[in-house]
């Protein structure tokens, strides 16, 4: 059976049970045997995991399309910058300016921002919206661990807000965060994809749909596209704040200059 499989994978994600006997010299029972001896209950749950391994096969194990070199030689130009460039402007298109104020709005008023972001990308990109916010005074901590993002949502009031990160927008353990926290009051900003649980959970979602090149080597489109709208909530929120904005700004960059007693300007807002 388990050669018989393996030698056409595609033709048993779709046949019958009686098409699978044929095809490995085996009886119809022992079909289902075989799949209950792999750890499935029974023919139909082996097709669907055997039809979710074709789809993780075909995207990692088998080598996708190759980006042509550009004039500089190298593949790689193209695949980063052009995503970029893609994920940046269908943020400028899909994103009402008006709900990036809105959000800065909620931000600028609140008592607390939790930031919720679980996942390789949306980790990375939960710190980073505490490390842009914080530098305006805003009380702010980002969380990645799921129960530790329950356990704050608990804690929450009306006058605290949620900024809630995930790229699908279907990952269960921020969506139950979220809606824990709307249950004690607390508001919620949501930055994900469009028509997503996430985005529907919150009470004001920033979503944007960005279209992934298939090549699994490359970066994920849409980190950029959310690095960049967490990029204009953090502005927003600077100008909405000032001036006291402006001096928390001066104090950090006048304490780390003279810790380092460089003379040289580094970046403003870093």
């Amino acid at each position: 059976m388990a050669d018989a499989v393996l030698a056409d994978v595609g033709f048993c994600v779709d046949a019958s049970n009686a098409d699978i006997a044929r095809l490995a010299g085996v009886s119809e029972p022992s079909v289902t045997r075989f799949c209950r001896a792999i750890g499935c209950e029974g023919v139909r749950d082996f097709k669907v995991k055997l039809a979710q391994s074709v789809v993780v096969g075909r995207l990692y194990l088998e080598a996708g399309p190759q980006p042509a070199p550009t004039e500089n030689g190298s593949p790689l130009w193209d695949v980063v910058f052009r995503e970029a460039r893609n994920a940046l402007a269908a943020v400028e298109r899909q994103i009402d300016p008006a709900l990036v104020v809105r959000a800065a709005d909620l931000i600028a008023e609140a008592h607390q921002v939790a930031v919720f972001g679980l996942g390789g990308s949306s980790t990375s990109l939960a710190t980073e919206t505490q490390n842009r916010l914080f530098r305006y005074g805003v009380v702010v901590s980002a969380y990645s661990d799921p129960y530790a993002m329950r356990m704050t949502a608990s804690t929450l009031k009306p006058n605290d807000v949620v900024i809630a990160i995930s790229a699908t927008g279907r990952t269960r353990e921020v969506v139950e965060a979220v809606e824990l926290a709307r249950h004690y009051g607390a508001q919620a900003i949501a930055i994900t994809a469009p028509d997503s649980d996430l985005a529907r959970s919150a009470d004001l979602a920033l979503a944007v749909d960005v279209p992934e090149y298939p090549d699994t080597l490359k970066p994920t489109a849409s980190r950029f596209a959310f690095l960049a709208l967490v990029d204009l909530v953090a502005v927003a929120v600077g100008y909405r704040l000032e001036p006291s904005a402006r001096e928390t700004l001066r104090r950090i960059k006048y304490n780390v200059l003279n810790h380092r007693q460089g003379k040289v300007l580094e970046p403003l807002g870093d």
